[in-house]
């Protein structure tokens, strides 16, 4: 039995990563900011049947306070593993407020790995982004393509956590796993991404934005498969950087045209200009996490969202309220 420190834990891809370790037989302790503003009903729903594992403890704090994590080390250390899945997401948000992303994304990154450094934690796994890939990649996207032009300071943030990565790992020998995740969605997922958006806004009778004119794909995967995809890369595997996606990229209108098959509604499509930000399509290329993980996505994007408007249909009493 293993003791892993997972950051971001009451977060969509945070929590399902706790349920796999504890599942596998391990203990977890989960460390997120406090749970209070409007997403409070999401979080703690995310947090219940983890709450309920004898084999998982909760601590509120912030990877931004550095004598705080400081703390959690001295008290419920020494860990094999941290899996770093704080952060901001979001291309558009990331415009507006550039410094948030780079001390979260960034400065966060750098705290835990100089901990893990200063405490001898063996693996480090790193939560990055298919926002790293530009339009002057070619598709399907393999992870030996150039990142050095990223279209948002999103993916910026990510690039230079992904950097400080190769450079602890260069210098300190950490062993060091970075995903690269694919537009991830599923039930009780962030809101702000298209799929969680989408079924609220089509369920609730809402207008629905589409950039674009609805043609742009997106590499939709889901939440399973990118939990069990980032538990499996705890092995050693020295330094690697690792695609998670569906390998099926899907036009948004398609997206649309699901849900509104499901629910019965139509949408009420509202077309803006496409954002400068956002890539016009994204495909990952995942023959690397087959070959090092023996690693599979097992949700095709029908199914997937099929899911996901079963789980709002179910707690639609609150989830109409949380903001998108």
């Amino acid at each position: 039995m293993a003791v892993y420190l997972v950051t971001g834990a009451a977060g969509f891809i945070g929590s399902h990563v706790c349920g796999v370790l504890l599942r596998e037989g391990h203990r977890v302790v989960g460390l997120d900011l406090a749970l209070d503003g409007p997403e409070r009903p999401l979080k703690e729903h995310r947090l219940q049947p983890l709450r309920a594992q004898p084999g998982f403890r909760f601590q509120t704090g912030d990877v931004r306070d550095r004598a705080a994590l400081g703390t959690l080390w001295a008290e419920a250390g020494p860990f094999d593993g941290v899996i770093n899945l704080a952060g901001l997401g979001g291309v558009r948000q990331s415009v507006a407020d550039p410094w948030s992303y780079l001390e979260t994304n960034t400065t966060g990154t750098l705290n835990l790995l100089d901990l893990c450094r200063a405490h001898g934690v063996p693996k480090f796994v790193l939560a990055s982004t298919s926002s790293l890939y530009g339009r002057h990649n070619p598709r399907p996207y393999r992870e030996d393509a150039d990142t050095s032009r990223p279209l948002s300071p999103y993916a910026a943030s990510k690039k230079a956590a992904e950097a400080l990565c190769a450079a602890y790992h260069a210098i300190h020998g950490l062993d060091i796993t970075i995903f690269r995740y694919f537009t991830v969605y599923g039930p009780a997922g962030r809101p702000g991404m298209a799929m969680f958006n989408f079924v609220q806004w089509i369920v609730e009778g809402r207008p629905v934005t589409v950039f674009g004119d609805g043609s742009a794909s997106r590499d939709f995967s889901y939440i399973d498969d990118i939990a069990r995809g980032t538990v499996a890369g705890l092995r050693p595997l020295g330094y690697e950087t690792i695609n998670l996606g569906s390998d099926r990229p899907v036009p948004v209108i398609e997206v649309i045209r699901r849900i509104e098959q499901l629910t019965g509604r139509e949408a009420r499509l509202e077309f803006q200009p496409a954002h400068p930000a956002d890539a016009p399509a994204t495909w990952a290329d995942i023959t690397r996490a087959r070959t090092l993980l023996a690693w599979e996505p097992q949700v095709d994007p029908q199914e997937g969202i099929a899911r996901l408007v079963r789980w709002y249909q179910e707690h639609r009493a609150w989830a109409c309220e949380i903001p998108t």
